[in-house]
């Protein structure tokens, strides 16, 4: 089956400073894929080529089987993007933000209230269709533009840290609608700041720094990789971490230490992971 997503030794490079360097990735239909990275780790240059923002410097890039440079009416047609700065228009309505952005991808006349309707009610929006989007909540911002942006049925959905903001709710509330969208068969690539929203949704994870593919995996296959027990020992006013095949291995060496003062054992998890491939956190 084709990828959904296939990008080979791609390269961006602005005023001779190479952001994103010699990406291959591969992202399969059906997948939720999460990409990670520090600040100027080349995420979002990398998302501005995906969905035809910015053109590469070399390499190919084919989305929903269209290639980026060449074809690049064909991947809009096919790709619906959530971006993290809220852009409705927040003069028109909720429906009229949904009819504009209908108009703009060519829905025929014919069936476009239905689908306007369809995309409201999927995300609790319908009783608001006829109120200004500048009268939304944050949350209900955002969820008018994931509706927007299924509005064309596309079959890929990018969001660029979709929950960013939001209380925790609301961000649970967002979460099962991604989760629902990808159980009826949508491929998606996210990138968000949050470990644990990672942890629950994606199917494989890559981690950038600077500009490279540093890591590759499902959070499982990850853990397993670095470790999956991890003693933790505090040096003055900062932890100092260590990483154990399992958490049998980490508990047989905490308990042969002599002094156990100001350590302790726990599971590793994916901002354990990536501070340890990166040396930063994710923030």
């Amino acid at each position: 089956m084709p990828a959904a997503v296939c990008l080979q030794n791609v390269h961006k490079v602005y005023n001779d400073v190479s952001v994103v360097d010699n990406l291959s990735l591969r992202i399969e239909p059906g997948e939720i894929f999460g990409l990670l990275g520090p600040n100027g780790a080349g995420k979002s240059t990398t998302i501005r080529m995906l969905t035809t923002l910015t053109r590469p410097t070399q390499g190919d890039i084919v989305v929903a089987g269209y290639d980026v440079v060449r074809q690049p009416f064909g991947v809009k047609q096919q790709i619906g993007v959530v971006l993290q700065q809220t852009s409705v228009d927040a003069d028109l309505t909720v429906w009229e933000n949904m009819e504009y952005h209908g108009r703009m991808h060519h829905v025929p006349a014919s069936r476009r209230q239905a689908e306007i309707d369809r995309c409201l009610d999927y995300v609790d929006l319908s009783e608001r269709k006829a109120d200004l989007a500048k009268t939304l909540s944050g949350g209900m911002k955002r969820r008018l533009q994931i509706a927007r942006a299924l509005l064309h049925q596309p079959q890929i959905l990018f969001l660029d840290e979709p929950t960013v903001g939001l209380d925790p709710q609301t961000r649970r509330r967002l979460w099962e609608i991604i989760k629902s969208l990808n159980q009826q068969g949508m491929t998606i690539l996210l990138t968000t700041h949050y470990m644990d929203e990672v942890e629950y949704l994606c199917n494989r994870i890559g981690i950038l720094d600077g500009g490279k593919l540093i890591a590759l995996g499902s959070f499982e296959e990850l853990r397993r990789q670095h470790g999956e027990g991890l003693v933790m020992r505090q040096n003055g006013e900062r932890w100092d971490y260590q990483f154990f095949p399992t958490m049998e291995v980490a508990k047989d060496y905490l308990e042969q230490q002599p002094d156990k003062t100001g350590m302790m054992l726990r599971p590793s998890n994916l901002e354990d992971i990536f501070v340890e491939l990166t040396g930063r956190n994710l923030d």
